[in-house]
């Protein structure tokens, strides 16, 4: 089964369930971040972690391998995306992805952010003027090697 008709199936029993992402992740024993980017097939799931959610979804086994394979990652996006909020985390890296680079240079050294050894987090902060988006990345430091 392609990725792609994976993610049509768990988007529909999603739906017709009235799941939340939290609640499949639970379900998986897996962050929420990580479990929904297997489920939109950005990401393998361990096969106990699969089989949970094809359970919880009421979906079949087949589900449940495709969760396991290994990603093509990023296949599917676009060169620039039209969807508002993905495009807006592009904007972001437009406008500071030079800050970013600056700052991660200066308080580590030459080197990038993992995005492998990795971990995000998303949080509702509640807010008097409206709701906040609280994202928290974290990746392990990778130091460029010299030879």
């Amino acid at each position: 089964m392609q990725k792609d008709q994976m993610t049509s199936r768990i988007l529909a029993a999603k739906k017709a369930k009235s799941l939340s992402w939290a609640t499949i992740a639970h379900a998986a024993g897996l962050s929420e971040v990580y479990t929904t980017s297997a489920c939109l097939g950005e990401n393998a799931l361990p096969r106990e972690a699969a089989d949970h959610v094809a359970t919880a979804l009421e979906l079949g086994p087949e589900i449940a391998t495709a969760l396991t394979e290994y990603a093509n990652k990023g296949e599917a996006a676009p060169t620039i995306t039209k969807e508002p909020l993905q495009y807006r985390f592009q904007e972001v890296i437009y406008v500071y992805g030079s800050t970013l680079k600056a700052l991660i240079e200066e308080k580590f050294g030459p080197g990038i952010m993992s995005a492998i050894d990795f971990t995000m987090d998303v949080e509702k902060v509640p807010d008097p003027k409206g709701d906040r988006v609280k994202i928290t990345m974290n990746g392990k430091f990778l130091g460029y090697k010299t030879w």
